[in-house]
């Protein structure tokens, strides 16, 4: 057999290992996700509902949800709706979980998408320059920067980024808004459809505060992880050898060193993901950003269930998803990884 089927056959049950692996964590996250929304005394109707309606009516009401029966019997319903990708309809406005997914998740999306661009365009020359230039003064900077980053919260960054800049309200200009024909629910996607770059232009201006905000959050990893494995790239036998054959330094660190520096950051980005999806709920709110975590937040503070539960789990999935993509790119770039 060839090398190259050897590779195949072995990449293929890799992949097959990893998804078989990601079914007992999807389950474990749904199990987490539905005993979370029944620690609560009561149930979701009782909660958002009691004292509006009288006994008879609140149990009709559980007993149309299905929260009359035995827990077991929920948790299988619970099972069968997210297998239908149905998560049930809202209490407070009646509207369909996977809708909110569907309409709010582009605002989420971009803010994400941005985020991450602020903490590659950042992290990544940053990181490089204080792992070539280790213990001078660009490197204490960056990792006194890295630190600080990684370290205060969103609720605190926030105000002070709105104080020194300005407060910048929404994902765009109301008329803009409007203005826009909605066709992919990913607002700035939907004014390139449309060719009208000055909304462009103002969507832009409106994502990069709430960008940098929740890109800081994950800059100082990509800062740190870069900056080790170029040190450790650098000390490796192939760069001596490199330099042995008279190649430039800044050729060493550019295509051999930064590129296995990089494979570690590729490794960890499943989980930055996540916590910018945590992140994401609070920077939401606080710039008034029109996505699933700002949903998430009022949710809670109506106390309808059935859209946190709903939400969350979506939340979970997406993860778990992400990481497992994560994983299979690595798988293909990274030739030290042993299926």
């Amino acid at each position: 057999m060839s090398n190259t089927s050897k590779q195949s056959g072995s990449l293929r049950r890799y992949v097959l290992t990893r998804i078989a692996l990601a079914v007992p964590m999807v389950l474990i996250l749904l199990v987490l996700v539905f005993v979370m929304m029944r620690v609560a005394p009561g149930d979701p109707i009782s909660a958002s509902q009691g004292g509006k309606l009288s006994a008879a009516e609140l149990a009709a009401r559980r007993h149309a949800a299905g929260f009359d029966a035995p827990i077991h019997q929920q948790f299988w319903d619970y099972l069968k709706s997210v297998g239908t990708l149905n998560f049930g309809t809202t209490f407070s406005d009646r509207r369909s979980v996977r809708d909110i997914i569907v309409e709010n998740g582009g605002a989420t999306l971009t803010l994400t998408a941005g985020a991450l661009v602020f903490a590659a365009v950042i992290g990544i020359p940053v990181g490089l320059l204080a792992g070539r230039y280790r213990d001078r003064a660009v490197d204490v900077t960056s990792r006194l920067f890295s630190t600080v980053s990684y370290a205060a919260p969103v609720f605190v960054t926030a105000p002070l980024l709105m104080l020194a800049f300005g407060s910048t309200s929404g994902q765009a200009s109301p008329l803009v808004q409007l203005n826009v024909p909605t066709q992919t629910h990913i607002l700035i996607v939907d004014a390139v459809l449309a060719g009208d770059w000055d909304a462009v232009g103002d969507i832009t201006q409106h994502l990069i505060l709430p960008s940098v905000c929740l890109g800081l959050l994950v800059v100082g990893v990509f800062i740190r992880m870069i900056r080790i494995n170029l040190i450790q790239s650098l000390q490796g036998d192939y760069i001596e050898a490199a330099r042995a054959r008279g190649v430039k330094e800044r050729h060493v660190v550019a295509r051999h060193g930064f590129r296995n520096a990089l494979v570690p950051v590729i490794t960890v980005l499943g989980l930055q993901v996540a916590m910018l999806l945590g992140g994401a709920v609070l920077t939401e709110q606080i710039f008034n950003w029109p996505g699933i975590g700002r949903q998430l937040i009022d949710y809670i503070n109506q106390r309808d269930y059935v859209a946190v539960q709903g939400i969350v789990t979506v939340f979970a999935l997406v993860v778990v998803v992400i990481s497992m993509l994560i994983d299979f790119v690595n798988a293909l770039i990274d030739p030290r990884v042993r299926y």
